[in-house]
């Protein structure tokens, strides 16, 4: 097997293997663990206008770079559109507003330049082609260096080669051992499009254990998840790590940037070390028998949804 890669190829550039990811930080907080995150390791960071921290994230970034001793340039930083949802009374955006929210975010991050922009959801179809020409444009301009999307199928894609537009350098999905989108993930790696993994750790006993952090679709996936027989326990109990650095390194293993989060220093450190181990054939194997469909996090369907 090939040794395991530290960055993956998104287009022209490379990415982590190995992001930090800020969903649920409240800004408040985002500084200082982005700071500190920085200061362990860490070398992208992954947030977005819909999780309302990136005023706090770009504080973290700054501070983080300066405790480091590090240039902007060693640092990548992707953020994400929010292209609105009629469903929730916020109408999709246009390729004006797309633009506007480009802008609004990156002076909330206080950065010149995004190293990778996505659109969140396909939401509003009258809309999506608008907004994916904004992104185009963007990164013509040089604000931003990536563009891609985040939660679209197969079918999302396909509207955006039928308008005759260069297709996403990246999908960020939620990708793990039960969820693992093998049809979509083919289809992304034939054109060329890096599949992101968020999510990489809804297996684990604990996710998403803190109040106010579960859902609906969560509870579902709990009891296992916290089962005394789960193969992820008994998997990492066997290579000595912990279950997040196994499920982790699946991802990585498996050709995906992962986005771990924890406010947790030692945490933060323990899932940065995904290159001390590599996971046999024979465990990725009966990984792949594990899938369960479409997971815990956004739903994929007809183009015309918000995906």
């Amino acid at each position: 097997m090939t040794p395991l890669q530290s960055r993956f190829a998104l287009g022209d550039i490379h990415i982590p293997a190995v992001g930090f990811g800020t969903y649920l930080i409240a800004d408040n907080d985002a500084a200082g663990v982005v700071a500190d995150a920085i200061s362990v390791g860490y070398r992208h960071i992954d947030t977005a206008a819909g999780y309302h921290n990136e005023a706090g994230v770009g504080g973290g970034i700054a501070d983080g770079i300066a405790r480091a001793g590090l240039s902007r340039d060693d640092l990548f930083v992707t953020t994400k559109l929010w292209p609105g949802n009629a469903a929730w009374g916020d109408p999709p955006k246009g390729y004006d507003e797309t633009r506007a929210a480009f802008e609004a975010s990156r002076t909330a991050l206080g950065l010149d330049v995004i190293d990778l922009y996505l659109i969140h959801a396909p939401s509003g179809v009258e809309k999506r082609v608008e907004q994916w020409q904004a992104l185009c444009d963007l990164k013509a301009e040089g604000v931003v260096r990536a563009i891609g999307v985040s939660n679209y199928t197969e079918a999302h894609i396909e509207e955006i080669r039928a308008a005759g537009l260069p297709l996403p350098e990246a999908n960020q999905i939620e990708l793990h051992p039960w969820s693992q989108k093998p049809d979509l993930v083919a289809f992304l790696r034939a054109e060329g499009i890096l599949p992101i993994a968020y999510s990489s750790l809804v297996p684990l006993s604990t996710w998403r254990a803190e109040p106010g952090q579960s859902s609906a679709k969560t509870e579902e996936m709990k009891a296992d998840s916290q089962s005394a027989e789960s193969p992820f326990k008994t998997m990492a109990v066997r290579y000595g790590v912990s279950e997040a650095q196994l499920l982790l390194r699946w991802g990585v293993q498996s050709g995906y940037p992962v986005l771990p989060k924890s406010t947790n220093v030692d945490r933060m450190k323990q899932n940065l070390d995904l290159f001390s181990f590599e996971i046999t054939r024979q465990d990725m194997d009966m990984m792949a028998a594990m899938d369960r469909g479409d997971g815990v996090a956004w739903a994929t369907g007809d183009p015309r949804d918000i995906g």
